[in-house]
């Protein structure tokens, strides 16, 4: 099953605020319902928001009554402003949104021509995704051994992807292939993507899973309880891994106690044109530091910090696992180049 699906101009994907919890399917109709999934987090895993930008561009196209080509193309710019505003880090969105617009406008045709191409390219961004998550899994699995306990941070699952997942997708593919493998989950604070979600699946998959509380990260490795790290990645630079918030830190811890940190994500996550210090990165809103759900834990009237990501330098990765292989530290110094 698909974590998001087109059926004949509605969008399906599951709400993932309701996660363990319940299951709950909701239906998509239009590119504002789109956007506010997206900043609600029903909808959230940097390749499943590209995907969904690509499904909010398609409904606008399905449902468009224009009455030519450049009254569509006007149609989808004005969807893509929308869509570029929900969330600011993750690049696959803004990747999904510019090539979709970008061979929109250099087909030929009428507007009909170009309103079936744009639901096509949609569904062929999805198809990739998951065909991606796959590869990574595939050449992901060689480097986890029979025994391995793997740290991850976050959810980089099938729920972050159209399909399978990354890093999840690589410990997927070992367990698939009978390697006694285990896991230990964080929570990820604030919103517990870890606890809710990284656990829901490999519990759903039959997966051995433990989890941690984000500060225990140095203790269970100090404790050699931890063999391996991989996590994904909400958006690559040159010089840079930029995922959630806490990866820096068990980045820096792993690298202290000689343990292999890899990321895991598909090729739409790089933007090698750009470097960490020109990233936005998503401050989000008080109330998930001070709040669990209605109940206030904090005092009243404290300031909060809450930024979404943080910033790994490169440095500090083993390798990078993507649909092309396993990209060791003698590629990163090509970044920023035409290799990729």
């Amino acid at each position: 099953m698909r974590t998001i699906e087109w059926h004949d101009g509605t969008v399906k994907t599951i709400d993932q605020t309701k996660l363990p919890n319940e299951s709950v399917m909701i239906s998509l109709r239009s590119c504002h319902d789109v956007a506010d999934a997206i900043k609600t987090m029903k909808i959230r895993g940097a390749p499943l928001l590209g995907a969904a930008a690509g499904f909010a561009l398609a409904l606008t196209a399905h449902n468009s009554k224009a009455g030519s080509r450049e009254e569509l193309i006007s149609e989808l710019e004005e969807a893509a402003r929308t869509i570029r505003e929900t969330r600011p880090t993750a690049v696959n969105l803004f990747w999904a949104l510019d090539r979709i617009l970008g061979k929109a406008k250099a087909i030929s045709g009428n507007e009909s021509d170009v309103a079936a191409f744009v639901v096509q390219e949609a569904n062929r961004i999805g198809d990739e995704d998951a065909a991606a998550n796959h590869l990574i899994g595939k050449y992901g699995s060689k480097l986890i051994n029979d025994g391995d306990v793997i740290l991850t941070h976050c959810n980089a699952g099938a729920l972050a992807t159209v399909e399978y997942g990354t890093a999840l997708g690589v410990v997927r593919a070992a367990y698939e292939q009978g390697k006694r493998i285990r896991v230990i989950a964080t929570e990820t604070r604030p919103l517990l993507q870890g606890a809710r979600l990284t656990t829901y699946e490999l519990k759903r998959d039959g997966i051995p899973v433990t989890l941690i509380t984000d500060g225990m990260v140095g203790y269970v490795m100090h404790k050699h309880l931890v063999s391996k790290v991989i996590v994904g990645a909400d958006r690559i630079v040159k010089d840079a891994v930029i995922n959630k918030v806490g990866t820096f830190t068990v980045a820096v811890l792993a690298k202290e106690h000689k343990i292999p940190f890899y990321v895991a994500a598909p090729k739409s996550t790089f933007d090698l044109t750009h470097s960490s210090a020109e990233v936005t990165i998503e401050e989000r809103k008080p109330e998930e530091v001070t709040h669990i759900g209605s109940q206030r834990i904090a005092t009243e009237g404290v300031k909060v910090l809450n930024p979404a990501f943080d910033i790994t330098p490169l440095k500090y990765v083993t390798a990078i696992i993507c649909e092309n292989g396993i990209l060791y530290k003698r590629y990163f110094s090509k970044f920023g180049t035409d290799y990729y």
